[in-house]
């Protein structure tokens, strides 16, 4: 795996909430807190795992950060540049630097256009090198991630789920970036064509020096893929923490719980797991005081009422639980 060398992305406050608007004169009711103030940090050459349950915000915070979407509030420095301060006229030139791998990889591809002008629209509206140029560009990018070169003029539904992935993913590097964001690549794929992917990912990651965020929802891929994991609940960050600290020693009840629910091997074992228990509560009327109260089989009465703070509990490792605040800390070798 990569070693840190300082962040490339810095994520300070960043906030993102949606109006809700209702009655005949479309009047605002309410306020979706899709993202609820987040700081995080992502560093030169790592991978960083995003984690949590459908909707909680992870797919939102992405698009934010590639300026897709504008924040509420807060900021996000690239390489120490404000991203929300960079002029238009500027900005199409910054986001060579940061491209982004989505989920679904056939609803991400034109069906009307070829391969070839799929891969290559990168290089057409940078105005990079001549049409030969970029034609033997796209083939050599084509080749590099495991697809066939000859294959340039065929159009999307001609290629497998796998293979349009590498596409996608070949679009992304056309320009070289630095940062990458893959956002569930390979959870509409099969199993075994998952490996492939996620191998492919990590020699692009040592060949390229590259950066990625990884949004997922399978912890095993993230434990295998990541160097780092942040699980996020609601638009908030519960718990930060190198990957092998989290899975061995997770201190959140909700990163607990989720990693409770990872199949095992041994179906037959008798050790009792602790259920996720209800739905993610809705972004539009989240709970007083720590949002997963309502879930969390150690709640106590704090927890309805405050909202715990993202405190380093121990050296790169942090959690926001009230049960870690310095008035009703837990002892080191106490049992949940």
């Amino acid at each position: 795996m990569s070693t840190q060398n300082g962040a490339l992305v810095s994520v300070k406050g960043l906030k993102k909430y949606y109006p809700v608007t209702g009655g005949v004169f479309r009047k605002q009711i309410g306020t979706v807190k899709a993202i609820d103030g987040i700081d995080l940090e992502v560093f030169r050459g790592e991978t960083l795992g995003l984690v949590g349950e459908s909707g909680c915000g992870k797919s939102t915070f992405g698009r934010v950060i590639l300026r897709l979407e504008n924040p509420t509030e807060g900021s996000v420095f690239f390489n120490g540049t404000n991203i929300f301060e960079i002029p238009k006229k500027e900005l199409r030139q910054f986001r060579r630097r940061m491209q982004v791998i989505f989920q679904d990889p056939y609803s991400s591809l034109n069906p009307r256009q070829t391969v070839g002008r799929i891969i290559g629209e990168g290089l057409v509206i940078h105005n990079i090198g001549t049409k030969a140029e970029r034609e033997n560009r796209v083939r050599e990018i084509m080749e590099i991630v495991g697809l066939r070169p000859e294959h340039i003029n065929r159009y999307p539904h001609e290629f497998s789920g796998g293979q349009r992935q590498r596409i996608c993913i070949a679009r992304a590097l056309i320009l070289n970036p630095e940062f990458l964001i893959c956002d569930e690549p390979v959870s509409a794929l099969d199993v075994s064509i998952q490996a492939q992917v996620i191998n492919l990912l990590l020699d692009l990651q040592e060949k390229y020096e590259l950066t990625y965020l990884f949004i997922s929802h399978d912890l095993s891929v993230v434990k295998h893929m990541c160097d780092r994991v942040a699980v996020m609940y609601l638009g908030k960050l519960v718990e930060v923490a190198n990957k092998n600290e989290l899975f061995s020693n997770p201190l959140h009840p909700y990163t607990q719980m989720l990693l409770e629910a990872v199949p095992r091997m041994e179906p037959s074992s008798s050790i009792k797991r602790r259920k996720l228990k209800g739905d993610l509560p809705s972004p539009l009327n989240p709970p007083s005081g720590c949002a997963f109260h309502p879930r969390c089989p150690d709640v106590l009465p704090f927890c309805r009422e405050e909202i715990p703070e993202l405190k380093e509990i121990r050296s790169g490792h942090f959690v926001r639980c009230i049960l870690y605040t310095n008035e009703h800390k837990k002892s080191e070798g106490q049992v949940r």
